[in-house]
């Protein structure tokens, strides 16, 4: 399997990793206004796992490096596996919840608040389990990213009187998403092999513990849509025969959401063998950065909003990006 050794090149992986992430919600804006999010998420689910496959067969299976991913599969334990679908399962909860927290309170406060949420709790977790990093450095960029939180938390409230949008039902699918994509890159962590030159028995590799991640992401949402489409958190309900009725490119966007997602997860598991688990986890989720970006200057999300707003938003920025520094600085301390 492809094996990544050098921190710089971990870094850079969490870059494309944290685009990925903060980019794949434009899929279901280009999707089109009357296009549901809950009859996108069929799509985008079937996407997240055939690029797993894809990923797994090619850099899962080259170079002389581990375990190929037939084999890794073959000699892995329930636990692992199991522990990797639970992860996916938990995931996927948390970003129907994330979806649904777009839909109505748009990509530029959603995801400071859900994505910033997961961002700060995960790194704790992750670095309680694999202590990697200058805990000081770590922590205090955790702190500032829970500053620019509270400050997108501000933004949207000066929106929500402007603009009459249900403040409270954004900000809480949103806090209720980050709770649960904080603990879901443990659960995936804790399946993959702490070396990945020579596996440990029993455990994934990064290709084959993202493809069982992904099967239980796209199980689950056999469980979880159903019921956001029975009870929607905004409109009247859908049915499945609504996503039938779809354009065969409205489908297609859908599917490259997942893949664009799918793409992410393998960058920020294949950099975690160096970067560390909880610094992987942290550059990788700074994607509420991007995701704010692509909000603000391309969606337009904010054009109705008082002045000082502008403001608050950009001292939103400054600390995500003080926040992100200390986080990469961490791991050279």
């Amino acid at each position: 399997m492809f094996v990544i050794e050098d921190y710089a090149v971990a870094v850079f992986l969490c870059v494309l990793a944290m685009l990925c992430w903060g980019s794949w919600q434009n899929t279901y804006k280009l999707a089109g206004p009357i296009w549901r999010f809950e009859l996108y998420y069929w799509d985008f689910a079937f996407g997240i796992l055939r690029l797993s496959v894809v990923a797994a067969l090619t850099l899962g299976s080259w170079g002389e490096s581990g375990r190929s991913f037939i084999t890794d599969i073959k000699q892995a334990a329930p636990g692992s596996m199991v522990s990797a679908m639970l992860g996916g399962a938990i995931w996927n909860l948390g970003t129907l919840l994330l979806t649904a927290a777009i839909a109505i309170a748009g990509m530029s406060v959603a995801f400071p608040i859900g994505g910033g949420i997961g961002w700060v709790l995960g790194i704790v977790v992750n670095y309680i389990a694999v202590p990697i990093g200058n805990p000081l450095l770590l922590f205090a960029g955790s702190a500032c990213i829970v500053v620019a939180i509270l400050l997108s938390m501000s933004s949207y409230k000066k929106l929500a009187s402007e603009t009459k949008k249900p403040r409270v039902a954004g900000i809480v699918l949103s806090f209720a998403a980050g709770l649960l994509i904080a603990f879901f890159y443990r659960f995936v962590a804790a399946a993959v092999t702490t070396d990945f030159v020579n596996p440990e028995p029993g455990k994934l590799t990064t290709y084959s513990a993202v493809v069982f991640f992904c099967i239980g992401a796209f199980a689950s949402t056999f469980l979880f849509n159903p019921i956001f489409m029975r009870k929607p958190v905004q409109g009247p309900p859908v049915s499945f025969a609504d996503y039938l009725k779809g354009r065969p490119t409205v489908h297609l966007v859908g599917i490259l959401g997942g893949i664009i997602w799918s793409l992410g997860m393998t960058f920020s598991f294949m950099a975690s063998g160096s970067a560390g688990f909880a610094i992987s986890y942290g550059l990788s989720n700074s994607a509420p950065v991007v995701a704010a970006l692509w909000g603000i200057f391309v969606w337009k999300e904010f054009a109705r909003a008082p002045k000082d707003t502008n403001r608050l938003l950009a001292l939103m920025f400054v600390f995500y990006l003080v926040g992100l520094a200390l986080i990469v600085w961490s791991r050279y301390a």
